[in-house]
């Protein structure tokens, strides 16, 4: 996914930076469109990333409560993806807020 944010970015600057004339209504409508995209990726990752961080904060409690040291191997291990989700669901956040300002440059574009 990050792959393809970075290809998408540098086409939608390659095309802000090229003095070629372009149909901008056209540019802004595509790009409208992989901001919707990036918008439900980001979506469902903060949902999952809220699960996963319910189950470990679960898991604590019960590792405490059952009084079963084993409990906190599944405490690391949920904790261990829970830092994996939270970075890729912040580089999800700060690209769709990169894509927001490419938007508002296609949008100057158009006059």
């Amino acid at each position: 996914m990050i792959q393809y944010i970075l290809e998408h970015e540098a086409y939608i600057r390659k095309l802000l930076e090229s003095t070629e004339e372009q149909d901008w209504d056209k540019v802004r409508k595509y790009h409208k469109v992989q901001i919707m995209f990036l918008q439900h990726e980001r979506l469902v990752h903060m949902m999952v990333t809220l699960f996963f961080g319910f189950l470990m904060a679960f898991s604590l409690f019960m590792a405490l409560f059952l009084k079963l040291p084993v409990l906190l191997l599944l405490v690391l291990f949920i904790g261990v993806l829970e830092v994996f989700y939270l970075v890729h669901l912040y580089r999800l956040e700060t690209s769709v807020q990169r894509w927001y300002g490419l938007y508002r440059d296609i949008t100057n574009r158009l006059g």
